[in-house]
């Protein structure tokens, strides 16, 4: 006869896997918990320093503790650094460009997936490749046509550039998505009578709404902190962006480091609210548009 196990040594082997998980999850907190804080750590001192006032910097050092609460580094920015408007230039750049390029990608999806166009796989993948293309190479060949066609120094300039190097990972997103839209509601919509546009604006678009979320989160927070493009395409100060007037900032208030720190504060604040309110969609488009 086999002798039958206690309660307690029941009770004993059942919980092994659960203790398993509970080691590994201590674990992976042990990893990433250090690594969170040296993620995190940056960013805190940066907006510790930009509410520190000029005199307790330079009297207790820029690495030592906050002895002092003060706006006058952000006073000092919106009065001086920021008076030729910057963050106006920034918000119709983004603006402009994240709509455009959303419209665009958003035709070229629907095309790509609704009609049986030739050589139509070669185009996307032509369109995505575009953006594997390390953007140093191309600073002189946009620097020249922009000349060429008389749009240099200008902010319509940057947003068709910007709407351009976009353009190809859009589509890719919302091609993806669309395709996995059941044909069964575009024959429904064809037999009560809804043509191709009013299918695009009625269906398609609510339907893509989660994507067209996160996309638009992703694009805000490329565009709003662009440097690169701003450079190669403007020339005048009063028509730079907010991430090249930061550049001016460090330039002209090199000491004052609580003016360059609330300067950068200033510029992150948007891409961040832009994120925490549409984190929910950024997730979840972005998983869909990937899977399907």
């Amino acid at each position: 006869m086999t002798a039958i196990d206690s309660p307690s040594h029941v009770s004993a082997q059942v919980p092994a896997p659960r203790r398993r998980r509970g080691l590994r999850g201590i674990g992976f907190h042990l990893v990433m918990a250090p690594l969170s804080a040296l993620w995190i750590a940056p960013m805190v001192f940066v907006v510790l320093v930009a509410f520190r006032s000029f005199a307790d910097i330079t009297s207790n050092g820029l690495g030592a503790l906050p002895a002092s609460f003060s706006f006058d580094g952000f006073t000092t920015v919106f009065t001086q650094a920021l008076a030729g408007g910057a963050l106006i230039n920034s918000a119709v750049i983004t603006a402009f460009t994240v709509f455009f390029s959303l419209l665009l990608a958003s035709w070229a999806a629907f095309a790509l997936s609704r009609y049986e166009i030739p050589f139509r796989r070669g185009l996307l993948l032509t369109m995505l490749a575009g953006n594997l293309l390390p953007p140093q190479i191309l600073l002189i060949p946009v620097a020249r046509i922009c000349d060429s066609l008389g749009i240099a120094d200008t902010l319509f300039a940057l947003i068709l550039v910007q709407t351009a190097f976009g353009l190809g990972f859009y589509t890719f997103v919302l091609h993806g998505f669309m395709r996995s839209i059941p044909g069964e509601i575009f024959e429904a919509a064809k037999v009560d009578g809804a043509g191709e546009i009013r299918t695009y604006l009625r269906l398609v678009l609510p339907l893509c709404r989660p994507s067209l979320a996160a996309l638009a989160a992703l694009a805000t927070t490329w565009v709003w902190n662009d440097l690169l493009w701003a450079l190669t395409v403007l020339r005048t100060e009063t028509k730079f962006p907010i991430t090249a007037e930061l550049l001016n900032i460090q330039g002209g208030f090199v000491s004052q480091w609580n003016v360059v720190a609330a300067g950068a504060v200033i510029a992150a604040l948007p891409t961040a609210a832009v994120f925490l309110i549409a984190q929910r969609q950024f997730v979840s488009g972005l998983t869909l548009g990937s899977n399907k």
